[in-house]
């Protein structure tokens, strides 16, 4: 249902009776932004709210609540002189009269105090209100969900979001066909740098590394979830034994895979065991700004994962400055076989992997758009069209994720990522 995200373009059926569709996948965990989640949270954020004023509003009148015990004293006082200064207006000289003066002197804060009496009590007749329509709320909710508690319910969204992910597993690899518009996470760092989530784990595991610059940097932050990256809170840091260089890193497996500073070398860096597991030179590759990107930043090794497993992009003196990828052995660092894609690496702005596929940028500035990709099962290439809004007008960082089938970008500052529409060939063997 397009309701579900699911958006189905085109449907054909090929001469052999494949049946081929041109469809959106709807984003990683989108059954948890369903209306009834949407209705919850509400829910829960004006339950939190009201929490909040009732915390509030019984601190002030306990305050308030002692201060007029305090001034019953007082009061009783000053009431049996008004009563004597009624019965005998003799006995009302200066002294007595400067007496009562100060006595109601004493008494005036009681004002103030009666008068946020009255606002809280208006304010306990909006709270009575916010519970009614939150009992209104949950009622509805309740009947809309029938006999479901919250660990049943709970449970089959996890059912759904597995059978999700296992109807995504059966798609076959797809070209890519548009990108949507860009859906800004944060504003942080410098103008250069590079984020991302590991692209081989459980959907359970939503870390968020972070690394800014793009140059002899060490410090790389690891967030527990994405939202903790929006906020910028609960994050360790982990300190490379090795500076990196350019902003082509990328998270595989629990391994951050980057380029070692004025080197070619290929490091694995393990995040649980805090430790380089393994070192490779990438032999002939351009380094320090030899080859980079369009937009420079020592960008001349660019590592990135899909659906076939580990790469690198860069290029050397042999293929003229061209684009070479290369897929990589993620034990070894060895390089398994090496494609000349004839794409001047220096015309490129940035360029990721997809199904196999080379697609690059023809720029890293505004009106950018992906103009060229490369097919590593047939070894051949075309000039493409597909334009996409470079918001922020200076990307220094493009990679995709194939676990959650979205481009994560750095853009002058802003960590922004991109759906991507793919043509998917879709194996009918089994039940979707």
């Amino acid at each position: 249902s397009p309701d579900e995200g699911w958006q189905v373009y085109t449907s054909a059926q090929a001469p052999d009776g494949k049946c081929l569709c041109t469809a959106v996948i709807p984003v990683q965990g989108s059954c948890s932004r369903d209306l009834r989640s949407h209705q919850l949270r509400q829910l829960m954020e004006k339950v939190q709210n009201i929490s909040q004023s009732m915390e509030v509003l019984d601190l002030r009148t306990y305050r308030d609540l002692q201060y007029v015990r305090n001034t019953e004293t007082l009061m009783k006082g000053l009431d049996s002189r008004l009563k004597v200064a009624a019965e005998s207006q003799k006995s009302l000289n200066a002294k007595s009269f400067q007496e009562l003066k100060e006595k109601m002197t004493e008494l005036l804060p009681l004002l103030p105090v009666l008068d946020q009496y009255k606002s809280d009590t208006r304010l306990i007749v909006h709270l009575k209100e916010e519970v009614r329509n939150l009992s209104g709320n949950l009622l509805a909710i309740q009947e809309e969900m029938g006999a479901y508690d919250y660990e049943e319910l709970q449970q089959r969204v996890l059912m759904l979001e597995a059978r999700l992910h296992a109807c995504m597993q059966k798609l076959g690899c797809g070209k890519l066909t548009g990108v949507s518009n860009p859906i800004t996470i944060r504003a942080s760092g410098s103008r250069f740098g590079s984020w991302m989530t590991d692209t081989m784990t459980p959907s359970a595991d939503t870390r968020v590394w972070y690394m800014d610059g793009y140059y002899k940097g060490r410090r790389v932050l690891e967030f527990r979830t994405l939202n903790d990256f929006m906020t910028g809170q609960n994050f360790v840091q982990h300190l490379l034994p090795h500076p990196w260089a350019g902003t082509g890193h990328v998270v595989f497996n629990g391994s951050l895979y980057y380029n070692k500073y004025q080197s070619n070398i290929a490091v694995k860096y393990h995040f649980r065991s805090r430790s380089v597991l393994v070192q490779r030179s990438l032999a002939g590759a351009g380094y320090n700004n030899t080859f980079p990107y369009s937009w420079g930043g020592f960008s001349d090794i660019d590592f990135m994962v899909d659906e076939n497993g580990l790469w690198a992009v860069y290029t050397t003196n042999q293929n003229a400055g061209n684009i070479v990828v290369s897929q990589v052995d993620p034990q070894t660092l060895e390089v398994l076989r090496s494609w000349d894609t004839g794409y001047p690496k220096r015309s490129a702005g940035e360029s990721f992997m997809i199904c196999g596929t080379l697609y690059v940028t023809n720029s890293h500035l505004a009106g950018a758009k992906i103009y060229f990709a490369y097919y590593t099962n047939t070894s051949s290439y075309e000039y493409t069209d597909i334009p996409f809004h470079n918001q922020y007008s200076h990307i220094s960082m493009l990679d995709y994720n194939p676990r959650e089938r979205v481009l994560y970008t750095w853009n002058n500052g802003h960590q922004v990522i991109y759906n991507v529409t793919l043509f998917h060939v879709i194996k009918t063997s089994g039940e979707l």
